[in-house]
């Protein structure tokens, strides 16, 4: 099983889709080491690279680890992918695998 950097898998590209100053802040919230935890990174990563390629940055954050760090966020499942920026926030519930309804919720496709 792939393990996850929780609370420092940052990535940034050089190469940007979108306009020059777009910067995405996503933040995926999980429950240690799942199986679900780890596919929705996976997703999560695969989206990115094909939809972002440069101007996003993902933080991992493991609410067994740090329960406090969801009360900001108002995390009550998981995973949940919060996307901080660009606003308005968004959050997506689930494993991250359909890709179409992944797209709309981060506003990547039109509804």
């Amino acid at each position: 099983m792939k393990q996850l950097e929780v609370n420092s898998d940052k990535r940034t590209r050089e190469k940007p889709k979108r306009g020059a100053h777009d910067q995405w802040v996503l933040r995926l919230y999980v429950a240690g080491q799942t199986p679900k935890a780890l596919t929705a990174f996976a997703n999560l990563n695969k989206i990115c690279e094909e939809q972002l390629m440069g101007q996003y940055s993902i933080e991992v954050i493991d609410l067994l680890k740090n329960p406090q760090l969801g009360a900001d966020d108002q995390i009550f499942a998981l995973p949940t992918l919060v996307r901080k920026l660009p606003v308005p926030v968004r959050k997506i519930i689930g494993d991250l695998s359909n890709t179409e309804r992944v797209l709309i919720g981060l506003d990547l496709l039109p509804v």
